[in-house]
């Protein structure tokens, strides 16, 4: 895969993707190239002005994509229930869980979970889980989780998911780009027992200049921190085209192996590679007790995959 960029993927014509956050950043480049190839990209985003925005912006940029906003709020669990269920194509080939925070101040969901955790990995659990029917419909579908190079810094604590013990915005923003890594990991190895003709692949971007750096400063008001967070982004870090590069190239590479990981090869910058990912990102009791948790906080469970693992072959 040496110097993959966009040029090189391939063909998506007739297949549908759904990004969400794909109103700015690192899921607009990755929905843009999705379309620029021939995908029907469905852009879910939270703020309907924005995401419109995006539309717009994006059709400029290739007059000839097939894009659609919807909207999706993964913060509020009806919200996501309700972009399932308003999902009109007969099948899904890609779905790219790209939305997130990052150290946030203090902030609770819709239903009461700590933001970080909620959005990063119980709204996409809920996202995939509600839309796996679609999936397993489609030959050679996928789902590409975002995580994080932070995510070393911080495993899940299963004993307070929700951070009831105190709050540390780092140190919440790493263990919830852990669980992308682990919900990735424990997909995967169901998506195998059953036999279903789907890859779960997870990505980071290395250090990728977005909006994301500086959302939870802003929140607060911190300006110095903001002037900070915004050199860097100048100075140190890649384009968020660049930064796209690992999403897409899990999401439509031929040859993506179920459960891997990609990233810059120089970590935080540089073209896609196989990523360092920290090994209780690989626990697979770890990962079973997640997705059980997950399904109770949600209350969504993956019945289809249940279904077809229960099919004789």
């Amino acid at each position: 895969m040496t110097g993959w960029t966009a040029s090189d993927i391939p063909d998506q014509s007739g297949r549908t993707a759904v990004v969400t956050g794909a109103n700015s950043g690192l899921g607009r480049v990755t929905a843009r190239e999705l379309a620029r190839h021939g995908a029907h990209v469905v852009l879910a985003c939270r703020d309907e002005t924005r995401g419109k925005e995006a539309e717009a912006l994006i059709r400029r940029e290739v007059p000839r994509a097939d894009v659609e906003f919807a909207r999706l709020d993964l913060a509020d669990l009806s919200s996501v229930r309700d972009f399932a269920r308003s999902f009109g194509r007969e099948r899904l080939d890609l779905l790219v869980n790209n939305a997130g925070v990052m150290a946030l101040p203090h902030r609770r969901t819709v239903d009461g979970f700590e933001m970080q955790f909620g959005v990063n990995h119980l709204g996409h659990f809920a996202l995939a889980g509600l839309l796996l029917p679609k999936l397993l419909l489609a030959p050679g579908a996928r789902v590409v989780g975002v995580s994080s190079g932070l995510h070393v810094l911080a495993n899940i604590d299963l004993r307070d998911l929700n951070s009831e013990r105190g709050y540390r915005r780092w140190l919440v923003y790493a263990r919830s780009k852990s669980a992308n890594l682990l919900f990735v990991h424990e997909l995967s190895r169901r998506l195998v027992r059953a036999g279903a003709d789907v890859v779960a692949a997870a990505a980071h971007p290395g250090y990728a200049s977005t909006n994301l750096q500086t959302a939870g400063v802003r929140m607060e008001e911190r300006r110095a921190a903001e002037r900070v967070m915004e050199v860097g982004n100048r100075v140190l870090a890649q384009s968020a085209e660049a930064g796209a590069l690992p999403t897409l190239y899990a999401a439509t590479a031929p040859g993506v192996r179920q459960g891997s990981y990609t990233g810059p090869r120089l970590h935080f910058r540089g073209a896609p590679g196989p990523a360092r990912r920290a090994p209780w990102t690989r626990n697979d009791t770890a990962g079973e007790q997640l997705w059980g948790a997950s399904e109770r906080l949600t209350g969504v469970t993956y019945e289809a995959l249940e279904r077809q693992e229960q099919q004789p072959r």
